[in-house]
């Protein structure tokens, strides 16, 4: 069974781990940290002492997954622009071991439960680059839908959201 706990400063080089490569590490978003490769401490350096570069203080929650096997997967949620109604998922990645297997899935329907139900948001957004067709159908499959198309570099991102009404007419 899949849980979520809030993230902890040594599970920095359990998701560095999961970013072995450029091409994940890009799609992640990991151009925001520096350079490939990654590792541990400049995750931990991010989220610790850079608020996860969100501007606003008090706004970036970091989230483990993990199951009977330990941390599975690591998202992100951050208010938008101090709108305590709208919250955006992020930086969302699975050990790539397990990948196509749920757990991505599963794991954004708990985040989704938590901020629709106990946060008491009315909307979730979420980006995703155009390339990356395994996140953008994932996304999908938990009730995102299109929104636009944003022109970026290197990729363009895919901006999505969920309402609180089609959440709960979903579940």
């Amino acid at each position: 069974m899949l849980r979520l706990r809030q993230y902890k400063e040594a599970d920095a080089e359990t998701i560095s781990q999961w970013i072995q490569d450029k091409d994940t590490f890009m799609k992640w978003g990991g151009e925001l940290f520096g350079d490939f490769p990654i590792n541990g401490d400049i995750i931990a350096d991010v989220y610790k002492n850079k608020n996860g570069l969100c501007m606003e203080k008090d706004n970036f929650y970091p989230w483990i997954a993990f199951d009977e096997s330990g941390a599975v997967g690591h998202f992100i949620m951050r208010y938008l622009n101090g709108d305590n109604k709208t919250l955006r998922f992020g930086w969302v990645i699975v050990d790539g071991n397990i990948r196509g297997k749920g757990y991505g899935t599963e794991m954004l329907r708990l985040g989704m439960k938590y901020a629709f139900e106990i946060l008491g948001v009315e909307k979730i957004t979420i980006g995703v680059f155009e390339n990356n067709s395994r996140a953008h159908a994932c996304y999908k499959r938990v009730g995102f839908h299109d929104t636009e198309i944003v022109k970026k570099d290197p990729w363009n991102v895919v901006e999505m959201e969920i309402l609180k009404e089609e959440y709960l007419s979903a579940n």
